[in-house]
């Protein structure tokens, strides 16, 4: 009996080796697929990380970064309701290798613009770091700090959402392993009036200065297992000669700056720095130049660096000043001694630790060298510095905040222009009786405006309202309803609530006759066609009322296969070439700019073919419309009975024969208003005008007939 249980113990080991191994093939070969998008630095992945969740990425057998996926730190609910999902690399230092979109559910992005667009626009992010500020879109109001990447025509919410899950993923993984520190501070400052007395010895002895000395057997070592090993080798019993004695100093606080340079020297310094300039005392002894023999003027100093704040920065030739000599008592000889300036825009904070690196570079072939970094740390003693309160890290704050109100911040010159466009047509439409009797000043308005709506709402601000918005927010409040979806984009959200006021007041008219930029293109070129005395064709009134339930039927089936599918629902939406004509631009697939361009060359001949017939978004916006309080335009008792110039005039046929105005139709704009009150043209209004003039005659006979008499009674008095 042993013996069976210990042949079902071996089998069962072995089938479960056999279970991991393939487990461990497969992670393997699907790494192998998405490891060069995300990460080309890495040759292989590690064991997944529960806390945070996310894989690391090994070079050598060495973890160099980590990958996750932003579903898994970050979900930001996108334009659809739900979060795009992406894999993102990260390396060690909080920089971005790679981003690769895994999947999504954007309604937008499935027809018309490339999986590529989005391939490419998450391209931008690679050689990102966590510690910079990043924002989709170029903001007409640039905010320092700011790096900005570029947005997706049309796409614009799904983008941002997309940027944002990135930066969000990639900064909380980067807190939780440590590689950015929740709080920051403000750099520290020197104390200019604290001075002491300080011998060499002191100063090192304190770290004021740094001290790194190398044997040239010690650098030879360094150099084992490269390519280099062996070249320029130390002779034996040489090997302990010195190779480099350096020592490097902040100069900027006066204790150690005094103490070395002297007063003189120190002062002339100071005197010659940047308000956010260092300077660093760099100074050696040995067979090996810090500087180097083969610097050549205009270049860099290769040999050194500084590693501070995340960042590594080299110096120019016009970065170095000579030392002249070394004041401090007990100062060693020291045969190369420079001084090297930091400038601002390196932002040196003297209040953290920095380190100096010295390559030691040997030569493995004609163009081929490889080198050896030999790192000193130093850190200026806290005392000669006034060091702030860590504050909140502003990265963070910018998390917690909602991100729409960020993307708002980035577009209020956007707002302002859209909000000065609207309070135009508010007036108008609160005075349209006034501009009615104006029809030049109305006409002028009407058309400018037009062409606002066609350049600015449509093709500059992609504000272009589409059925698949009213889909979207029923589906959203089938399924999990946020405001914050919807603010996301702030033209559309002050473009949507603008029309739900304006059809609770007025009708689906507003919008449909002004704020459409696809509807806008369609009346300018109809109004050209017309001027240029083109041939319209309109059908009869009986079959254009039946043509109208086509829009509603089209509605209807839409809301249906959203119900099923909203993705789908987008695809059958593209009956609107609202996407094609304004958000795209004409810039895509022929067959829809084919489409959209035959609607606009019917409207040349027919009034708005696609608003009257076809436009599902027309169909949408009239059903609420139902409900509107006010019905300001203007009817007289005769309109239809038997007067039919308004009827016939209406290009939209919004007009019944019997002379009633259809709310449903009608895109209100007011030129059967101008007609209704012009009194040379409509019947009822020409039969006041001459009731007027015949009442005016009457009484300027009546007023001669009066100052006759009164005349002839004078003459007689004289």
């Amino acid at each position: 009996m042993t013996s069976v249980l210990r042949s079902w113990l071996v089998t069962l080991v072995l089938l479960m080796g056999l279970v991991l191994s393939t487990t461990a093939l497969s992670t393997t070969a699907m790494a192998a697929e998405w490891l060069p998008v995300v990460f080309p630095e890495a040759d292989a992945v590690g064991e997944p990380i529960e806390e945070p969740p996310v894989v690391p990425v090994l070079r050598d057998g060495e973890t160099v970064g980590y990958v996750f996926e932003t579903n898994d730190i970050a979900p930001i609910p996108a334009y659809s309701g739900h979060p795009v999902n992406m894999r993102v690399g990260m390396a060690l230092d909080g920089r971005i290798t790679g981003v690769e979109v895994l999947d999504h559910s954007e309604p937008i992005m499935l027809v018309g613009i490339p999986e590529t667009v989005l391939d490419d626009f998450v391209g931008q992010y690679a050689g990102k770091s966590v510690r910079q500020k990043v924002r989709v879109g170029l903001s007409r109001r640039q905010r320092e700090g700011y790096e900005h990447v570029d947005a997706v025509s049309g796409a614009t919410v799904t983008v941002v959402v997309m940027g944002e899950g990135i930066m969000r993923s990639a900064r909380r993984v980067a807190r939780e392993l440590g590689i950015l520190k929740a709080n920051v501070a403000e750099p520290a400052t020197v104390r200019d009036d604290l001075f002491e007395e300080a011998s060499w010895d002191d100063l090192v002895a304190e770290g004021a200065v740094g001290h790194l000395s190398m044997t040239r057997g010690e650098v030879d070592e360094a150099f084992v297992g490269t390519d280099a090993e062996g070249v320029e080798a130390t002779p034996e019993g040489r090997k302990e000669e010195t190779f480099i004695d350096l020592y490097v100093a902040y100069l900027n606080v006066p204790t150690i700056g005094r103490n070395l340079l002297g007063e003189r020297q120190y002062r002339q310094l100071m005197e010659g720095l940047g308000e956010e300039e260092h300077a660093l005392a760099i100074m050696a002894d040995g067979r090996y130049s810090f500087k180097g023999s083969g610097f050549v003027r205009g270049g860099i100093y290769d040999r050194i660096m500084v590693h501070h704040g995340g960042r590594t920065d080299q110096f120019h030739d016009s970065d170095m000043l000579r030392l002249w000599g070394i004041e401090a008592e007990g100062a060693p000889r020291l045969t190369e001694r420079d001084i090297f300036i930091l400038r601002e825009e390196t932002r040196f904070n003297p209040g953290e630790p920095w380190e100096l690196e010295l390559l030691v570079r040997r030569q493995v072939g004609a163009l081929d060298t490889e080198f050896v970094g030999f790192a000193v740390e130093v850190k200026v003693p806290e005392r000669f510095l006034e060091i702030p309160e860590p504050v909140a890290d502003a990265m963070l704050e910018d998390e917690t905040r909602p991100l729409w109100v960020s993307v708002w911040e980035d577009r209020v010159t956007h707002i302002v222009v859209l909000g000065a466009g609207l309070g135009v047509l508010t007036f108008i439409l609160l005075f349209q009786d006034w501009l009615a009797k104006r029809p030049r000043l109305l006409h002028t308005l009407r058309y400018s405006f037009l062409v606002y709506t066609v350049v600015f709402i449509g093709w500059y601000a992609l504000a272009q309202l589409s059925v698949v918005n009213i889909l979207t927010f029923a589906n959203s409040l089938f399924t999990d309803f946020q405001w914050s979806t919807f603010l996301m984009d702030p033209m559309m959200f002050i473009l949507w609530s603008f029309v739900a006021v304006t059809l609770l007041l007025w009708g689906r008219g507003v919008y449909c006759g002004w704020l459409c930029p696809f509807g806008a293109m369609q009346e300018l070129i109809s109004a050209v066609a017309i001027k240029l005395k083109v041939p319209q064709f309109e059908l009869p009134f009986a079959v254009h009322e039946r043509l109208w339930a086509l829009k509603y039927i089209i509605l209807l089936g839409l809301f249906a296969i959203s119900l099923q599918s909203l993705g789908q629902a987008e695809i059958f939406a593209e009956i609107e070439p609202f996407k094609t004509a304004v958000l795209l631009k004409f810039q895509r697939e022929w067959g829809f700019v084919l489409y959209a361009v035959v609607l606009l060359v019917i409207s040349a001949f027919n009034h708005k073919f696609f608003c009257r017939y076809l436009c599902p978004l027309g169909a949408g916006l009239a059903i609420p419309a139902r409900i509107r309080l006010f019905d300001w335009l203007r009817r007289h008792k005769e309109c239809g009975k038997p007067c039919q110039i308004c009827a016939n005039e209406c290009h939209i046929q919004a007009i019944h024969p019997d002379g009633q105005i259809n709310p449903n139709e009608c895109h209100y704009c007011l030129d059967c208003q101008i007609t209704y009150h012009n009194d040379r043209k409509c019947p009822p209004m020409v039969v006041q005008r001459k009731k007027r003039e015949k009442a005016t005659r009457l009484s300027s006979k009546v007023a001669e007939a009066q100052r006759i008499p009164a005349t002839e009674l004078g003459r007689d008095g004289a």
